[in-house]
């Protein structure tokens, strides 16, 4: 946490945070830009630390690979707050592609086969990955034929309600389940 009284100048600074302040700042000469945006040009270190503490400010290294460096006198607590909200408001609005999954059985009831296509459904329109799983449990490895015209089967049930989707991975044996992965269109 950097607290930002400029009355203690002792800064901690988080691991994550690489930005050099205040007294931290080795170079004799920086290129200063004022908390207005104005220019100072290159100027003593020194100097441009009692132009910060003048104004209540503190002086951050904003391009450290110049030379001189380039420094900004702003209020860095404010900064920080403020890029960590931007930060925080971009992870809000970006949605990630979950792979959920649709169990069942090669002999399932019609009722039943109906709730996994509306949740399949309900799964793709959201924008999400699905995953079709048909289970094979001790004899019924035998009949895997029969688990993979269900799953076919299934997918032929979506693309006739015309969900816009595309089929990522067809319907293949992988040990005792037979796995199919759907994906939303981008239409």
């Amino acid at each position: 946490m950097v607290k930002s009284s400029c009355s203690n100048r002792r800064k901690t600074i988080s691991a994550q945070d690489n930005r050099i302040l205040n007294e931290k700042i080795r170079s004799q000469e920086v290129m200063l830009i004022g908390d207005n945006g104005e220019n100072f040009g290159i100027i003593p270190t020194k100097k441009a630390l009692e132009i910060a503490k003048e104004r209540d400010l503190d002086l951050v290294v904003v391009s450290p690979n110049q030379a001189p460096p380039v420094a900004k006198i702003m209020d860095y607590g404010k900064y920080k707050y403020e890029t960590e909200k931007r930060a925080k408001e971009a992870r809000k609005k970006q949605h990630t592609v979950d792979i959920k999954e649709v169990k069942m059985r090669y002999k399932i009831d019609t009722h039943d086969y109906m709730v996994r296509i509306k949740s399949a459904t309900k799964f793709l329109t959201t924008g999400n990955k699905v995953k079709v799983v048909i289970m094979l449990r001790g004899r019924e490895m035998q009949h895997n034929k029969l688990a993979l015209d269900l799953a076919t089967k299934f997918i032929e049930d979506l693309v006739a309600s015309e969900i816009p989707m595309q089929v990522e991975r067809k319907p293949l044996l992988e040990g005792r389940n037979v796995v199919a992965i759907l994906a939303p269109s981008s239409k």
